[in-house]
């Protein structure tokens, strides 16, 4: 039997969201066109993802089941701390898609076989990205579930509030690969929990349960897992119906009192918060206050 030869000619579109790839074969006299649909030929889909819920931003890890860290998601969560500072809002919600909220890094595609001229750079990269999270000038609240490891866990520690499903497991595991925690994770657990525990946590290596870092004032709040995704939006929404100058003003003293010391910080105060006064903010509190009794201004960030 002859053999018979095929040509095979492949023409891809652009895009993918209706795109196929058409091959036209060619087999004697006969042709035959087969439509192939071309998935993959899509961009990849974001891991880290940014939205709002009206004046709250939302940042979301999606990368799911482990939403671990490597060069693709540090890629895009610099995208979406860019798209935070350069949006008008009030409150943002770090959150993650799936069961787990990280398990920390791919270790592999981060860490291995780098020099340490490689790694200084990669470090100051990480410590600059957290350190622009932590200073967005509003409240940033995180909301954690199942595991919440190393590089992960300095990401919740670089939000101003952090609550936790009751299920939820945190670690600075680090130790297990011979190293440290490479996003400030150590002293940002001693900023909450002093630095006997922060020792005892790095060095150890071990697991915490939610309950375990709520009473070492490392989260905020615990809630049962069921309700942890509304009832964090609905926190981060109530924080974005606040003094959003008055909220920005406290978080710059208490960053001047954790860096220099209380005397420091009163020496800020004057400067931080006399501007206050000419807000609309501040001058429809007090006419509140004064004309309906506490609790029923209504602010509008201005």
């Amino acid at each position: 039997m002859p053999r018979v030869r095929a040509s095979i000619r492949v023409t891809r579109t652009a895009t993918c969201s209706s795109s196929s790839s058409t091959l036209s074969t060619t087999s004697g006299s006969r042709n035959a066109l087969v439509i192939l649909t071309r998935c993959k030929m899509e961009q990849p889909m974001a891991k880290v993802r940014f939205e709002r819920d009206g004046e709250v931003g939302i940042v979301t890890l999606a990368d799911p089941p482990l939403n671990l860290i490597g060069p693709e998601l540090v890629d895009d969560l610099e995208k979406r701390i860019e798209e935070a500072e350069s949006t008008p809002l009030r409150a943002l919600l770090l959150r993650a898609e799936g069961e787990n909220f990280s398990a920390g890094a791919n270790v592999g595609a981060m860490f291995q076989n780098r020099s340490a001229q490689e790694a200084h750079a990669l470090l100051t990269r990480i410590a600059g990205l957290l350190r622009r999270f932590e200073q967005l000038p509003f409240p940033t609240l995180a909301a954690v579930q199942g595991l919440c490891l190393a590089g992960g866990l300095e990401m919740v520690l670089a939000c101003d509030l952090a609550w936790a499903a009751d299920s939820a497991q945190f670690g600075l595991v680090e130790a297990v690969i011979g190293a440290i925690p490479f996003g400030g994770g150590a002293q940002r657990v001693a900023e909450r929990a002093g630095p006997a525990r922060a020792r005892e946590i790095v060095m150890g290596g071990g697991m915490y349960d939610a309950a375990s870092f709520e009473r070492w004032n490392i989260l905020n709040r615990v809630v049962p897992a069921a309700e942890l995704a509304a009832a964090s939006l609905r926190y981060a929404q109530r924080l974005a119906a606040g003094p959003t100058q008055a909220h920005a003003a406290t978080k710059r003293v208490l960053r001047e009192y954790l860096d220099h010391g209380t005397q420091a910080a009163d020496r800020l105060i004057p400067a931080v918060a006399a501007p206050l006064f000419e807000t609309e903010d501040m001058q429809s509190g007090i006419a509140s206050l004064l004309k309906d009794g506490p609790g029923k201004a209504r602010f509008s960030g201005r």
